[in-house]
């Protein structure tokens, strides 16, 4: 597994960076396996990786969970996912996910200004943001902060923001795994790296908790931000190098 030491410091890296900011590791996940990885295979890893990852965070922060918000975004997302996951086939992805990081980028610098109002937690908005965040997940491998700019909308408290997330996360992953092990994207050659990412989900989900213990509650949502709009400037960057 000496291959793989850089790739898992990596992959617990984003996993605590992914917990701090509250959308989960995807986003830092699969740009970052992708160097060492096929795309397909970065999905598949990706989903996988994530089912741990989500368990992990609904275990450390299950008190702030809002069954509300995980019923109307969650639902659309999971029925959404597997819609995405079976369009992988058939769908340019890089094209899609450039898109994609431009106008997160927009909507995150939009947030960040002070200009945006808080959004009610309405079905509507809610069900939108399921689909949407939901469908991106299974086509591009990373939905999280589709969602992390909806929720941050909401001007959700931290521990509900991430549990919250993590709980919808966990349908959105099992369901897009288990379409991407089928379509074999995730093979009995990749076994051997489930209980390392175990335990990168679980020392990382710990880690991200103790750093947020020290952020105060008016400075989360702009770290959320902040993060979502550096990732879509460096994956921005990324894809015209």
């Amino acid at each position: 597994m000496g291959d793989y030491s850089l790739f898992f410091l990596l992959a617990l890296l984003a996993e605590i960076i992914g917990t701090v900011s509250a959308f989960g590791s995807s986003i830092l996940f699969v740009p970052i396996a992708s160097i060492f990885l096929d795309f397909k295979v970065v999905l598949g890893i990706t989903a996988v990786f994530h089912v741990f990852s989500n368990l992990a965070k609904i275990y450390f922060f299950h008190e702030g969970i809002d069954k509300k918000i995980v019923l109307k975004l969650g639902i659309p997302a999971v029925i959404f996912v597997t819609i995405g996951a079976l369009l992988t086939n058939y769908i340019p992805q890089k094209s899609i996910e450039l898109a994609m990081n431009i106008l997160i980028l927009l909507l995150a610098l939009y947030l960040i200004s002070g200009h945006a109002k808080t959004r009610k937690e309405t079905s509507t908005n809610l069900y939108v943001g399921g689909t949407i965040s939901g469908f991106l997940a299974g086509l591009i491998g990373t939905g999280g902060a589709v969602r992390g700019i909806i929720l941050t909308a909401f001007s959700l408290e931290k521990n509900v923001f991430i549990a919250t997330s993590a709980i919808i996360d966990l349908g959105v992953d099992s369901s897009r795994a288990a379409v991407y092990i089928a379509s074999g994207y995730f093979t009995k050659d990749h076994l051997i790296l489930i209980p390392f990412l175990i335990l990168i989900s679980i020392a990382g989900s710990y880690i991200g908790k103790l750093i947020l213990k020290r952020i105060p509650e008016k400075s989360f949502h702009f770290v959320v931000l902040s993060v979502i709009a550096l990732t879509s400037i460096v994956q921005t960057i990324r894809f015209f190098w």
